[in-house]
């Protein structure tokens, strides 16, 4: 069995996590791009979501998680039953997920599916893969939002599609592969492809904003519908 080093080292972030709703079960938040959800074996790694959340709510757990360069919307337990009960509705697919992102090029359709088997292999850490035969389910929507061109610094044009993605399942980097695999990566996406811009080589963060967030509160059984603009 392949043993899976991680090298990565995250550079600081120094945004602040902005707190959206807060009562005595649960924190909705809106985390910063270059944030780690958890904290790293790496000891240089410590800053992160949990890590800043555990000292102003003790005891408080991540009920999922945002890739380190995506922002925006999450949830967070603040007991061991709250946690139960919304990582029952996370895994019965009752949490419903809206992202925005930037494609690199025209994307042809305004919208369509995505339906791609997602496989993890050691061989390619970080890297996930498409894999029908021993990858897990995964299925992505999108709509596309516009189409436009950008202007860089240097002259040159960049076509760029603005989307609404959302994601049926839960794999890791699910929406990073099926836009790769769509045939137009997340500008900024450093693993899958995502274009570099002209005259400056990258993006200057990976064009991923988890906008929407619905699901039931817990205990008061209504419903949480966060809605969080995207910055870019």
């Amino acid at each position: 069995m392949s043993t899976i080093i991680d090298t990565f080292i995250a550079p600081p972030c120094h945004d602040e996590i902005e707190i959206r709703y807060q009562d005595e079960h649960l924190v909705l938040i809106d985390k910063p791009t270059g944030l780690l959800s958890l904290s790293g074996k790496n000891p240089q790694n410590l800053d992160s979501v949990h890590h800043r959340l555990v000292k102003i709510f003790p005891g408080c757990t991540l009920i999922h998680r945002l890739d380190f360069g995506t922002s925006g919307l999450m949830v967070v337990a603040r007991n061991k039953t709250i946690n139960a009960a919304l990582c029952q509705q996370f895994s019965q697919r009752a949490v419903t997920k809206a992202y925005g992102a930037l494609l690199c090029g025209h994307v042809a359709d305004n919208e369509g599916v995505i339906d791609a088997a997602i496989a993890k292999d050691p061989a390619l850490f970080p890297l996930m893969s498409i894999c029908a035969v021993s990858g897990k389910p995964a299925r992505s929507r999108y709509r596309v939002v516009e189409r436009f061109v950008r202007e860089q610094d240097d002259g040159t044009l960049l076509p760029l599609t603005r989307v609404e993605l959302t994601p049926e399942t839960g794999r890791t980097h699910q929406l990073r592969i099926h836009c790769q695999q769509l045939g137009h990566p997340i500008l900024g996406c450093d693993l899958y492809g995502g274009c570099l811009l002209p005259g400056t080589g990258a993006a200057p963060r990976l064009m991923l904003h988890a906008s929407e967030l619905h699901f039931v509160h817990p205990v008061s059984g209504e419903p949480i519908q966060a809605r969080s603009a995207s910055p870019f």
